[in-house]
């Protein structure tokens, strides 16, 4: 029978790039549920063509127009943000793919562990904000969560079969996005369009703001934490602009294991609905003439400060990574209507860092006042900037 998924963010890149991947495998995956925030136009043609047993528009005030659109459809239409987190538990669903950007994504996961569906993870945020609690219910419910971003993929990949061995040190590679090789002085006047051309991967406007901040690496730092069960410092970020080496692991007798690929987010979302068994695809297959050379540089925690922030947050624990993502969307999204500057960004994150009420163990509620509130306090910053 083939595996029933439900695609959380269906209308984002991941989204959008799962379902190229199940229209060529149709015979294995079948989509039970879409969903989708705003773009309902996209999610209309999604739906028509892959005809789900369910999709949820998060914008309720679209639901009248979705629901006309597929009502000569064997499609249910939902909206709003507790419908998203009712889909994912229907019996039908054996794999949630959760591709939403941001704080978002925390209560339709929850949602899905508490019922017990494996989870293909692309929503870094979720272990940010609350890895203490996600690990604890995911031990206690028995689920299997299998990565989707490329570095915690290829980690994944590295650590199969070394369940007994210990790991000495992880490192995230890193492309250096597209300013790389600003100096300081060039990234106070980098402009949003200089900002969203990445020059390896296509991603939506939100990650590509900040992987060239590198904050996207800094939360996934935090992230790998949780998910192998490291501490800080055992994550290194190394800067690999060819990015062909997507992660790698090192073991207590210095061996170092690599997943090599083509920068191509098929491979590792192919990899997540296919767990355990690797899926034979048609893709383009990797050529080592094309890459004669590999380098690799340190990160430079001087120029992009999210990265420090990033680790502190991770130092101080309880809800500061929390702190720390509310503010950097609040800021990326200020700095993508250009209210505040690139390198204006962590010092507004900092400041809310520094302000917010430490909650050494908090739990989900106090998750919600801490993102609501850092976001409160990142917009009165903005609002100086403007």
């Amino acid at each position: 029978m083939p595996k029933g998924i439900a695609i959380l963010g269906s209308t984002g890149s991941i989204g959008t790039q799962t379902l190229q991947v199940i229209a060529a495998h149709q015979e294995k995956f079948i989509v039970e549920v879409l969903t989708a925030n705003k773009n309902a136009d996209l999610l209309i043609k999604q739906a028509m063509a892959f005809q789900p047993n369910t999709v949820v528009i998060g914008n309720e005030l679209e639901y009248e127009y979705v629901t006309e659109a597929l009502k000569k459809y064997p499609v249910k239409v939902f909206a709003g943000r507790d419908a998203i987190c009712q889909v994912v538990q229907m019996e039908s669903v054996d794999l949630v793919l959760t591709a939403v950007v941001g704080y978002s994504g925390l209560k339709p996961t929850i949602s899905a562990i508490d019922a017990g569906k494996d989870l293909a993870l692309a929503n870094k945020e979720t272990l940010v904000v609350a890895g203490e609690l996600i690990m604890r219910m995911i031990l206690e419910k028995g689920v299997q969560v299998i990565p989707v971003d490329s570095e915690h993929s290829a980690i994944f990949q590295c650590l199969a079969g070394e369940t007994n061995n210990k790991i000495e040190r992880i490192y995230l590679t890193a492309s250096g996005g597209p300013f790389r090789n600003y100096s300081i002085e060039d990234l106070k006047n980098a402009t949003v369009k200089e900002t969203l051309n990445h020059p390896i991967w296509d991603m939506g406007k939100k990650i590509s703001v900040d992987s060239a901040s590198m904050m996207n690496k800094g939360l996934e730092a935090i992230e790998a934490t949780w998910l192998f069960g490291v501490d800080p410092e055992q994550v290194e970020i190394l800067i690999h602009p060819q990015s062909v080496i997507h992660s790698l692991v090192q073991f207590c007798d210095g061996s170092i294991k690599a997943q090599m690929g083509r920068p191509d987010m098929k491979l590792p979302i192919l990899y997540a609905l296919g767990y355990p068994k690797r899926v034979e695809s048609d893709f383009p297959r990797f050529n080592f003439t094309d890459y004669p050379k590999l380098t690799f540089e340190q990160a430079d925690i001087k120029k992009f400060r999210n990265l420090a922030l990033s680790f502190e947050a991770t130092h101080r624990g309880g809800n500061i990574p929390c702190a720390l993502n509310a503010a950097n969307e609040a800021v990326v999204h200020a700095f993508l209507h250009e209210k505040v500057g690139f390198m204006e960004m962590p010092d507004i994150i900092e400041k809310v860092m520094n302000t917010i009420s430490f909650i050494k163990k908090p739990g989900i509620e106090d998750l919600e006042e801490t993102n609501l509130e850092s976001q409160r306090l990142a917009e009165e910053h903005i609002k100086k900037y403007s």
